[in-house]
């Protein structure tokens, strides 16, 4: 990539995904000790760690307002003081309702994350290189989680009683190096240029992304905006964005009808019930974290190379075939291969699913209702990773593995049907361009 300043500020932004991750993590180390030292009843207990989850839903619900009302550069800002905030606040904490206070605003900023951070990155970079751009927030959540593990583990050996309280508190520092990089980036051209009105601002900030370019793409931007400019205002769900609005719904849907969360969150339950010891069961957990980056990686690279739909193939025929096999091994009580099964699975999402659902939030909505479009996929995404993720303990002691990893397996045929008849490629199309594919 030619442009270093894009480079900068892409890869400044997309820290807000390490931040996610880390966040998203850390607790899974911290939860025993918090319901040991507070005496909590497993229903307090299920509460307080689900609560930075509960303000994922609101935090994506609210983002695409928050990023218009301040800006894609300042609502950066405060989500980044608000992770720090968070972090610091559920580290020092000393009753349980005072934690789940500060993991709530975790959880709002997560959700904000997914929402703001996206839709900066795609906003600024070019179509050739959107893709890969926006799928570096992906990487960095990946990147992230996979910290908080190993932070989690130096710290659960250090022998300290308040060892969980350095496992929360540890995330504020990346939180405060992030808060103050977003000083230095500059505000998305679009935004100045479609919500402030200041196109001289915005012509500017074009400039220093690509000076040959810069009076082309601000002058698409102005015939954007001039072709809705006479038209009456059209709220977002009119019917004027059914298709979009469709597509995104259906990508969150998918992406956690795989049973992605289930997994993750479930791992090493999924794999002592199969007849693993607990220490195996761990460091296969482990596994997942690794398998989950580096294909992430292979994702990311791909992406603007062989496409969207491509990597939802690919994605869509492996999980396909790796929750087949995982719900074979449970109906046939034959667990050889097991810890491949799951691997394979973990593959295929964040090579498809990983990689691609946060590019397209980002892409496929006009200029006009961007935001609420992102806000609108990611809500409906946290919203089914909430309930799924409640309820998979519960149908997994009533109906076993097999049943719901086979629900899991024929879920992704429906994904490969939606990627074959109905999902557009949105490579290489500029954002301007992009709503004319809908209607």
């Amino acid at each position: 990539m030619k442009n270093n300043k894009l480079l900068l500020w892409s890869l400044t932004v997309a820290l807000c995904g390490l931040l996610f991750g880390l966040d998203t993590a850390v607790i899974s180390g911290a939860e025993q000790k918090i319901q040991k030292l507070w005496n909590l009843s497993p229903g307090l207990h299920g509460l307080a760690i689900a609560m930075a989850l509960y303000g994922t839903v609101f935090g994506s619900m609210f983002g695409g307002w928050f990023a218009d009302l301040l800006g894609r550069k300042r609502a950066l800002f405060w989500v980044g003081f608000g992770f720090f905030v968070s972090s610091i606040g559920s580290a020092v904490a000393q009753d349980v309702y005072t934690f789940m206070l500060f993991r709530l605003l975790g959880g709002l900023c997560i959700g904000a994350s997914s929402v703001v951070a996206p839709i900066y990155i795609s906003e600024i970079a070019p179509a050739k290189s959107r893709g890969f751009l926006v799928a570096l927030f992906q990487f960095n959540i990946v990147f992230g989680i996979m910290a908080a593990y190993i932070s989690n583990y130096l710290f659960q050996n250090s022998g300290s009683e308040d060892a969980w309280r350095w496992m929360l508190g540890i995330v504020g520092i990346p939180s405060l190096i992030f808060t103050i990089l977003t000083l230095l980036i500059s505000e998305s051209p679009r935004w100045l240029a479609l919500v402030k009105g200041d196109n001289a601002a915005a012509k500017v900030v074009l400039a220093e992304i690509d000076p040959a370019t810069s009076n082309e793409t601000l002058k698409s931007i102005l015939e954007s905006q001039a072709s809705t400019k006479n038209q009456p205002t059209i709220s977002f769900f009119s019917g004027k964005y059914n298709l979009p609005i469709l597509l995104s719904f259906l990508l969150a849907f998918f992406n956690q009808a795989s049973g992605i969360n289930a997994v993750i969150y479930y791992a090493p339950r999924i794999f002592e019930s199969t007849g693993l010891g607990a220490s195996t069961a761990l460091l296969s957990t482990a596994g997942i974290g690794l398998i989950n980056l580096i294909f992430t990686m292979v994702g990311v690279s791909m992406i603007d190379k062989l496409g969207r739909r491509v990597l939802m193939y690919i994605g869509s025929i492996g999980y396909i075939v790796s929750l087949a096999l995982i719900a074979r091994a449970f109906y046939t009580d034959s667990f050889t291969g097991m810890t491949i099964f799951v691997f394979m699975f973990i593959a295929s999402h964040a090579i498809g699913q990983g990689a691609v659902i946060w590019v397209f939030f980002s892409e496929i909505f006009p200029n006009e209702v961007r935001a609420s479009g992102q806000a609108f996929g990611c809500f409906v995404h946290w919203v089914f990773a909430a309930i799924i993720t409640n309820v998979f303990p519960i149908f997994s002691a009533k109906l076993g593995g097999g049943p719901i990893f086979l629900f899991f397996s024929v879920m992704m045929i429906f994904q490969l049907l939606y990627v074959r008849f109905m999902m557009p490629e949105t490579k290489g199309v500029a954002l301007e361009d992009m709503q004319t594919r809908f209607h």
